[in-house]
C-alpha cells in the first residue's frame, strides 16, 4: 500500500516535505480488529504539532492522521461489530484502556494509557489502516466521504470544547482562531444557540470575512477588543498571545476554553498575565484534552440531524506536504482533506 510516512521530527521551514510516500505492507487486523480500506483523511493541525515536536513523541516511523473514513475490507476472528463494506470512522483516540478510573467515568480522554491514532499507532495517510472495532465510528449516510473526515476530529473537538463553555442560548462567544474546527463550531452554535451572538478573532482578513459569510456578528483581529464582553470563548489557535488577548474579552464569570494540545514556542513563551485585567472576577481557564469515543457519536449525530456541511479543500494523498505547508502558512478556509481512494 502506498502510504505518507514521517520518518524523524523537523521544522517546516527547515524541511518543507517532512513526509516521504512509501511503500508498504497492508495491515493485517488482529483479533478484535478490523482492516480499513481508507477513501479520506482530514489533515489537522495536531499533525504540524507531532512533526515538529510539540507533543509527546510519535512512534517513528509513523503514519499521520486521525481523521480517516473509509470501508471495511477485513476483520479478525474476535471482531463481529461491523460488516465486509460498512463505512466507518476513526478518529483521535485510537485505544484507551476501560478500567482506570478516568475510563469508568466516562473520561477515557484523561487515561493515563490513552493512544492517539496517527501518533501512538499508524494513522490513516495511508490506502489501509487498522482499529480496533470498539474504537471505530459508523456513519450518517448524509455525509459524503471527503465531508465526513474533519467531523472526526475538528468537528469532534469542537463539540466538546463548546460544551466545555457552559454556554447557554443567548450568551456571547468567542472564538480565537478560524480554521477546521472553529468553522464548525461557528455553525454548531448558531445551530444549538439561535439567540447567541459570535464574535471572531483571527489573524488573517480572509479568515475574518469567511466567519461573516458564515454569520459571525463580529471579526477582528486575535488581539483586538471586542466590541462587548463574551460569556464564553474557544482558542483553537497555535500560539500564546491569543490567550491573553482572549482573557480581556470575556465577561465576568466567563470561561475560557483552550482547544490545543501544545502551544508554539517553549516556556519562555508564556506572556506575563495582568491580574485584575484578564482573570480577576472569576473567570476561568479550561484546557481540552483529546476526545471520548462518546464526544464522536453524539457530534456525529448532532451533525446529521443539523445537516452539518465542513468546507473543504481536498488533496491527492501524495499532497499531504502541501497541506500542512498551507495550515503552516495559514492558508486555511475550513478544513483541509485528504482523498486517498
Amino acid at each position: 500500500m502506498k502510504a505518507m510516512v514521517l520518518e524523524r521530527l523537523c521544522t517546516l521551514e527547515n524541511n518543507r516535505r517532512p513526509l516521504t510516500l512509501t511503500e508498504l505492507p497492508k495491515p493485517l487486523p488482529s483479533a478484535t480488529e478490523i482492516l480499513l480500506k481508507v477513501s479520506a483523511c482530514g489533515v489537522c493541525h495536531t499533525e504540524l504539532d507531532e512533526i515538529e515536536g510539540r507533543t509527546p513523541p510519535p512512534r517513528l516511523p509513523i503514519i499521520l492522521g486521525h481523521q480517516a473514513v473509509g470501508l471495511v475490507e477485513a476483520a479478525g476472528d474476535r471482531a463481529g461489530k461491523f460488516r465486509v463494506g460498512d463505512r466507518v470512522g476513526v478518529a483521535w483516540i485510537f485505544a484507551a484502556c476501560g478500567t482506570c478510573k478516568f475510563c469508568l467515568a466516562g473520561q477515557e480522554n484523561l487515561c493515563p494509557d490513552f493512544a492517539a491514532t496517527g501518533r501512538d499507532a499508524n494513522g490513516g495517510y495511508a490506502e489501509y489502516m487498522t482499529i480496533d472495532e470498539s474504537f471505530a465510528h459508523p456513519l450518517p449516510a448524509t455525509f459524503s466521504d471527503i465531508q465526513a473526515a474533519p467531523l472526526l476530529c475538528a468537528g469532534a473537538i469542537g463539540y466538546r470544547s463548546l460544551r466545555l463553555t457552559g454556554l447557554k442560548n443567548g450568551q456571547r462567544l468567542g472564538l480565537t482562531g478560524f480554521g477546521a474546527s472553529a468553522h464548525l463550531v461557528l455553525k454548531m452554535a448558531r445551530y444549538r444557540f439561535p439567540d447567541s451572538e459570535i464574535y471572531v478573532f483571527a489573524r488573517s482578513a480572509e479568515e475574518r470575512a469567511f466567519a461573516m459569510e458564515l454569520g459571525a456578528v463580529w471579526a477582528g483581529n486575535t488581539t483586538d477588543r471586542a466590541p462587548r464582553r463574551l460569556d464564553g470563548i474557544i482558542d483553537t489557535t497555535p500560539a500564546w498571545e491569543p490567550i491573553v488577548a482572549a482573557l480581556a474579552n470575556l465577561e465576568a464569570g466567563g470561561r475560557l476554553v483552550i482547544n490545543a494540545i501544545r502551544k508554539e514556542g517553549g516556556r519562555d513563551s508564556l506572556l506575563t498575565l495582568d491580574y485584575p485585567r484578564h482573570l480577576w472576577l472569576e473567570k476561568e481557564i479550561k484546557s481540552v484534552a483529546n476526545i471520548t469515543r462518546t464526544d464522536v457519536r453524539a457530534f456525529l449525530a448532532l451533525a446529521a440531524e443539523m445537516r452539518l456541511q465542513p468546507t473543504v479543500q481536498v488533496f491527492a494523498l501524495e499532497q499531504a506536504n502541501e497541506a500542512l505547508l498551507e495550515l503552516k502558512t495559514g492558508k486555511i478556509r475550513g478544513a483541509k482533506v485528504l482523498k486517498i481512494a
